[in-house]
């Protein structure tokens, strides 16, 4: 029996790979990886081992999450070392908790390696940093794509709105048009600037900055796609205070 180990590949900058990360796609048998899992970070596994395409974007699954874990549970089954390569962080929004359960559940031994979170990673490759004493001591992080029918309460936009001065969504930009109105509602002001930034930490980084009476617009306009995330509050002011970069 083999083992399995949930492997964080982080937002996409290969640099920002852990070593043990790394050591691990270098000899491992099996590699079974997510879609946002950069090119570069994908050309660190071993050329012999057994690559599977699990990528799960919107409306295009390569495989159900069920048919993803009978897939460890399978290739643990004959395989010693069989890596599971998650785009930021195994439970950051990575479904990393599930797979780990039903592996353990079927008698298969597990090892997490955290990576680091696009969350914390790219707002800091676009000079944000979510906490700042003149800005904001307070951040949280929310997914804006719910699990149908997976638990109650849905996301509760009224409270995060006044929960904390920096708000970061992962996977939201499809939902944005029902997010926004919902913290304006709850009382964030229409000029909170947003700032959407697409394949974060890597050499296509993109971004897009508004507020929240108008990002919506911008986003038409640009035909700004996912995937992307989501950066709200005041500390994106910050930026306007340094030089420009070179």
């Amino acid at each position: 029996m083999g083992k399995v180990y949930l492997v964080g590949a982080g937002p996409g900058d290969p640099g920002l790979m852990t070593i043990k990360g790394k050591t691990l796609l270098e000899h491992c048998d099996v590699a079974i990886y997510d879609a946002l899992v950069s090119p570069e970070i994908l050309s660190m596994i071993n050329p012999f081992a057994e690559k599977i395409n699990a990528g799960k974007r919107r409306g295009n699954h390569s495989l159900l999450q069920s048919e993803t874990t009978q897939l460890l549970i399978e290739k643990a089954q004959d395989q010693a070392v069989v890596v599971r390569l998650k785009g930021g962080d195994p439970f950051i929004f990575g479904r990393g908790g599930e797979e780990m359960a039903d592996l353990i559940a079927a008698g298969i031994e597990v090892e997490v390696v955290p990576g680091i979170t696009s969350g914390i990673a790219v707002p800091a490759y676009a000079r944000i940093p979510l906490t700042h004493r003149d800005y904001s001591s307070s951040v949280t992080f929310v997914t804006g794509h719910e699990a149908a029918g997976r638990y109650t309460p849905k996301v509760n936009w009224q409270a995060i709105a006044t929960g904390s001065e920096t708000i970061v969504i992962y996977m939201g930009l499809h939902n944005l048009p029902e997010i926004i109105p919902q913290l304006i509602t709850a009382g964030l002001a229409t000029e909170t600037p947003i700032i959407l930034i697409r394949q974060g930490t890597r050499a296509d980084q993109a971004e897009l900055v508004g507020t929240l009476d108008n990002i919506l617009e911008k986003i038409v306009a640009s035909n700004f796609l996912a995937p992307a995330i989501a950066v709200i509050g005041n500390v994106i002011k910050f930026r306007d205070t340094l030089n420009p970069l070179p």
